[in-house]
């Protein structure tokens, strides 16, 4: 979809960089303090990620940058051996991603079910719910938390109700400037005016600071240093393109366009590995941010690069006044995201889908808040191949018919693979069939390694009972792989199907791409 830039279209799309810019502020210092590493460390990392995934990401309207569900990974790391070997970790984890790119594995994000992906969601919405419930509590003299109370409470509450009224009228009759920005703004405002006493940016930490500089992390490079940094280079890898992946694909099904998952990959490697020499703390894309940039009218790599901009000039020039900006204000929209972000639509066809495929979405929302992402998304894939498999082994069906010349004929339907071999050698009679047995496969497909040994057990046991088998319709494939049965086979170049039998490794004996089942 070919998007012009008219004055209007860069108006839209600067203000909406500026809108996530300033949304980008709060998350970024949180972040960086879970992570126990200084405020500069996780704004420089959303800066440069930003920017760089912004140019040479697989989707135009995404924004990356510090995240959460990297952080609380960071943190063992930096507590037990500094942030010098947090940088180590973020340039190996970006050369991991790299290569996971080159490799074209981001092509494997379509392996992940659709209820996954509502789970996915879902536990995201709540996951950025709860974290904004941190703003409604204040530390104690001691440093201890504890929730606000009182004048302070409504005061705070009110304030968050205020910017989310701004944000819903000002998206029906403000067409020309993003929501979320006129909530920022009337709320900053009404704030100023009124000279409330509330929270700001400020009272996390200052942001202001100089251009991010080069930096080689000062670690041995020894095997040692290797062996503490690659587990959670892995980890962080693993998760940052699961993250952004799938933020990928629910920008493309907002904006019903499509994006390039490998090249995702190899753009947010490349940005950790300069993220990792100038002093960030890693990342990858935000699904909060990104929402917030798709409805403010964000849609081109522009947009994201003016959110980036937008970033570093207020940390060379603008830290005083973005340090003003309530905390409130910044609440209020995250909650917006949140309302608009969580599949409402899940609750209403909960009990039209199969059990199996609301158990998932449950699972993979619940994993996801209770753990991170990663593992939410793994666990919910798991079980969706598990289901899967034990539904297709219990699809495994056959005919059978006495021809005109007197041999019995097995007529199969269904996939044989590992886990219906089960099922495949209860539906013949060896001792009981007549002296010919024909076997059809024409309605079957031979999926893997076990398959073809079912197969052969079959034929050893029709050959101690004395009996003549025949097989027909398998692939050219199957008769080059099969040790005791590929004899019996008639071949028929004509009728024969296609396809390639899955072996150890996910390859395939077949020179061809194997068709589908």
């Amino acid at each position: 979809m070919s998007i012009s830039f008219t004055p209007a279209r860069i108006r839209t799309e600067l203000l909406s960089g500026l809108t996530v810019a300033l949304a980008l502020v709060p998350e970024a210092v949180a972040f960086a303090f879970v992570a126990h590493v200084h405020p500069l460390v996780g704004l420089y990392a959303a800066f440069i990620v930003g920017l760089v995934t912004a140019l040479f990401g697989g989707r135009p309207g995404m924004i990356s940058g510090a995240t959460g569900a990297l952080a609380v990974v960071m943190v063992t790391l930096v507590i037990n051996h500094g942030v010098e070997y947090l940088f180590a970790t973020v340039v190996l984890m970006g050369i991991i991603q790299v290569v996971a790119g080159i490799a074209r594995l981001g092509k494997f994000i379509r392996m992940v079910p659709y209820p996954v992906m509502l789970g996915f969601v879902n536990g995201l919405a709540i996951v950025i719910f709860l974290a904004q419930l941190g703003q409604f509590k204040i530390a104690g003299p001691d440093g201890t938390l504890s929730w606000l109370a009182g004048n302070a409470l409504f005061l705070m509450l009110g304030l968050v109700g205020v910017t989310m009224g701004v944000i819903v009228l000002s998206g029906r009759y403000l067409k020309f400037i993003p929501a979320p920005l006129v909530g920022i703004l009337v709320t900053t405002g009404l704030v100023t005016f009124l000279n409330l006493d509330v929270r700001s940016v400020g009272d996390l930490a200052s942001i202001a600071g100089d251009l991010p500089s080069f930096h080689i992390p000062m670690v041995p490079l020894t095997f040692e240093t290797l062996g503490i940094i690659f587990p959670y280079a892995i980890i962080l890898a693993a998760i940052g393109l699961i993250e952004s992946l799938l933020t990928l694909n629910l920008v493309a099904e907002i904006t019903e366009t499509h994006g390039g998952a490998s090249q995702e990959c190899a753009a947010q490697g490349a940005a950790n590995i300069i993220t990792g020499f100038f002093g960030g703390m890693g990342g990858c894309a935000m699904i909060g941010q990104s929402m917030i940039n798709i409805e403010s009218g964000g849609r081109t790599r522009l947009a994201a690069i003016a959110a980036a901009l937008f970033l570093l000039g207020f940390i060379l020039f603008g830290s005083a006044a973005i340090e003003q900006i309530p905390l409130a204000a910044l609440v209020g929209v995250m909650f917006m995201v949140v309302i608009s972000t969580f599949a409402w639509s899940s609750f209403r066809i909960m009990h039209k889908i199969p059990r199996s495929d609301a158990f998932v979405l449950v699972l993979v929302s619940a994993v996801t808040v209770a753990t991170d992402l990663a593992i939410a998304v793994i666990v919910g894939v798991i079980f969706s191949a598990l289901v899967f498999a034990w539904k297709a082994s219990l699809k495994i069906t056959v005919q059978s018919e006495i021809d005109a010349a007197g041999r019995k004929v097995y007529k199969l339907s269904g996939m044989l693979f590992f886990g219906s071999i089960e099922s495949f050698s209860t539906l013949f009679d060896p001792k009981a069939d007549p002296g010919e047995v024909i076997i059809d496969f024409a309605g079957s497909r031979v999926l893997d390694h076990s398959g073809l040994q079912a197969i052969d057990s079959l034929a050893e046991k029709y050959e101690r009972a004395g009996k003549t088998l025949q097989l027909r319709h398998l692939s050219a494939d199957c008769r080059k792989l099969l040790t005791k049965a590929g004899s019996l086979v008639r071949a028929s170049e004509v009728e024969d199907p296609k396809y390639g039998v899955v072996m150890d490794y996910g390859h395939t004996f077949d020179d061809e791409e194997p068709k589908g089942i």
